[in-house]
């Protein structure tokens, strides 16, 4: 069974990518459909018990936020694999902007987590680690990071 991590900005393309490359794979967890990290805890142990391959479409800025899955996720012997999304800072706060309602994130928020975002790493127990980049805002290219290049 498969885990998939995603980490990045808001704005970087987290959520298309889900959508356009793991709709019809993957059972998305995510904090800002669920609201509580209770409910959230609950689907994920839910879907750990299934074997069911999920995959977490947050911000994941940190290896702690990120540890939240890998640990239950590796006990039951999943997969783990982590997708960082690699795009500018400016680039998101404009593509943030474009949003409307409750998925903007405040620019201030958008700065907090630019500030603490910290790559996915081998030393977080991932089985596999990709960098995304959104190309021409329609599709992603992807480049799986080899274990000596971080």
């Amino acid at each position: 069974m498969e885990a998939l991590i995603l980490s990045g900005l808001p704005g970087a393309g987290k959520s298309t990518f889900c959508r356009d490359r793991l709709w019809d794979t993957h059972i998305r967890l995510n904090l800002d459909m669920l609201k509580t990290r209770h409910r959230e805890k609950m689907l994920l142990h839910a879907l750990i018990e299934a074997r069911q391959r999920f995959v977490v479409d947050n911000t994941n800025p940190t290896p702690a936020d990120r540890a939240r899955y890998i640990v239950p996720a590796k006990a039951a012997s999943f997969s783990v694999v982590a997708y960082h999304f690699d795009v500018a800072f400016e680039v998101a706060r404009h593509r943030n902007a474009q949003r409307q309602g409750q998925v903007r994130v405040p620019d201030k928020g958008l700065g907090a987590i630019g500030k603490v975002l910290v790559p996915p790493s081998w030393v977080e127990g991932f089985d596999a680690i990709f960098h995304v980049r959104a190309v021409d805002g329609l599709e992603f290219d992807l480049q799986e990071i080899a274990a000596d290049e971080l």
